[in-house]
Order: structure tokens, then C-alpha cells, then sequence
């Protein structure tokens, strides 16, 4: 009688449910990294664009003697820049406002990356500094 039990193939319910638990687990501690993983990799197209539009100011510059003034460059699509020749196109996470004077100018970059009320938001100046003013981004320890 003992050797018809002992001869069955299978699993019982309790290992199933150790091993349920077990990716539970995993997966609590695994996607909340996930996510904060690819609101990073969001936020390089910020530094990238931000970037570019800072290399085109300089560019611009060295031309012109003078930064663009506000009203030279007009707005298109979704914040670009044409006068700079800097082109955001239309599925940029980011929205871009591009503040000047005649001898500064400041560029930045907002976006709520994760629905919450923070509003991720990068600058750059005419000294090249880029900074994360507000972070979206909530670190993980």
C-alpha cells in the first residue's frame, strides 16, 4: 500500500506554492529596478538634446557674436528649434523652452516621466551645465 503513493510522479501542492512565493519575491524586488531603469535611459534623451541645442548656441555664436535673442527663434512642432537647426520630433518625451538674452541663455528640458506629481527637469546654460533641477527618478537602495 506504502509503494503506491511513493511511485507518483508530480509535485505536491506546498512546493508549488514555495516556489509561487518564491518568484513573488523576485519580482517585487525586480521591478521596481526595472522601472527606475528605464526612467534613467528617458532621461538621456534630455542630456542628449539638451546638448545638441547648447553645441548649436555655441556654433551660433562664434557666427554671429551674439546668442539668438527670444524672438529669433520660433517655436515649431513640439519645441523645435529650426534657427538652431535642432529638430525634436514628435514622440519626444520631453518638452523644450529655450530662454536667451544677448549674452546667456538657458535651455530646459520637463517631462513627468512616471505619472506621479514630480516633474522631471534638466537645464543647461551657456556654460555648459547641465542640472537636474527636479528628479523623477526615485532612487532605490
Amino acid at each position: 500500500m506504502f509503494s503506491r503513493f511513493h511511485n507518483r510522479k508530480g509535485f505536491t501542492l506546498i512546493e508549488l506554492m514555495i516556489v509561487v512565493v518564491i518568484i513573488g519575491i523576485l519580482a517585487a524586488l525586480a521591478i521596481p529596478r526595472f522601472m527606475q531603469a528605464t526612467t534613467k535611459s528617458k532621461q538621456s534623451e534630455a542630456k542628449q538634446l539638451l546638448k545638441q541645442i547648447y553645441t548649436m548656441e555655441r556654433a551660433y555664436r562664434q557666427e554671429q557674436g551674439t546668442y539668438i535673442t527670444g524672438d529669433a527663434t520660433p517655436q515649431v512642432a513640439a519645441g523645435s528649434f529650426p534657427v538652431l537647426g535642432v529638430d525634436i520630433m514628435t514622440g519626444a518625451k520631453y518638452s523644450y523652452a529655450l530662454e536667451q538674452l544677448e549674452n546667456e541663455f538657458t535651455c530646459t528640458a520637463t517631462a513627468n516621466l512616471d505619472d506621479d506629481p514630480a516633474i522631471d527637469t534638466w537645464t543647461m546654460d551657456e556654460d555648459g551645465i547641465l542640472t537636474n533641477t527636479i528628479n523623477d527618478v526615485v532612487e532605490i537602495s
